[in-house]
């Protein structure tokens, strides 16, 4: 971030000089105004402080190219395919191609994309069946490697592509839940992981699923009772307006060692 301060303001200092040129200042307007949406709280703040049009241009590309370097999207399509195989191979680049899609969308429309995306693609299976282990966090790669997964595989990957197209991650919440099964009436439940999608501080979660795969706010999920949710910044339990820690990782060892083997894998 620091460096990133540091070239907007040697670029507004280039940009207000005597060589200002009308045309690319109008070019970069244009530009500017194609950048993810997630990226206008930014912007704003730039135009805000009277910053030249060329480096608030420049700027937001650096904020919009940063989202994607942190992510090896080759590497990952290169370990598919030595692990895996050419379908995987070609699974992550469906993968890869639907993220450029969605990138510039409104969230409403790249939560549906996501959420489809892996909904259709992944198909259902026990951690037992897949991995010979009785609970068992997958990476992304791995579920779309394999082309399977159970619950918390579906949240994690949409919860990891999400962010990789721009959405914030302080609006997903990986949520572990409560599920009734068996009917309206019945008192069974089992054990079962969604995302959650807030798209302010305040509004009632939308739930990303792979059992019912429309989209639904929270109040239409009568069926799931929250217990807990998280993401890299905090873990919340169900009832409590604020996090309940700020390390995660320290009460979900899954949790930590799948951020590690992700981190492997390029994400």
């Amino acid at each position: 971030m620091l460096l990133l301060l540091i070239q907007i303001k040697v670029l507004a200092l280039i940009s207000s000089g005597p060589t200002k040129n009308v045309g690319v200042k109008k070019a970069c307007q244009t530009l500017i105004s194609t950048v993810d949406c997630s990226l206008k709280p930014q912007i704003n703040a730039m135009r805000n402080k009277k910053i030249p049009t060329i480096a608030i241009f420049c700027g937001a590309l650096i904020l919009s190219l940063g989202m994607v370097v942190a992510a090896d999207l080759v590497r990952m399509q290169q370990l598919a395919q030595s692990r895996y195989g050419a379908q995987a191979a070609y699974t992550i680049g469906e993968w890869r191609n639907m993220m450029d899609e969605v990138r510039n969308l409104p969230e409403r429309d790249k939560i549906v994309r996501v959420n489809d995306f892996f909904n259709e693609r992944v198909r259902f299976m026990s951690d037992i069946d897949i991995w010979k282990k009785s609970d068992y966090w997958a990476t992304p790669l791995q579920t779309m490697g394999r082309g399977m997964g159970d619950c918390e595989d579906y949240s994690i990957a949409k919860y990891m592509t999400l962010q990789l197209v721009g959405v914030p991650e302080d609006k997903l919440q990986i949520t572990y839940v409560k599920a009734k099964i068996g009917g309206k009436y019945s008192k069974i439940t089992q054990a079962h992981m969604v995302l959650g999608y807030y798209a302010s501080p305040t509004a009632e979660p939308k739930i990303l699923d792979n059992l019912i795969t429309e989209i639904r706010p929270a109040s239409r999920r009568p069926d799931l009772a929250p217990v807990f949710s998280f993401n890299t910044k905090g873990l919340t339990v169900a009832g409590q307006a604020k996090p309940a820690t700020r390390n995660p990782s320290a009460k979900l060892s899954r949790w930590r060692d799948l951020l590690a083997r992700m981190q492997q894998e390029g994400l």
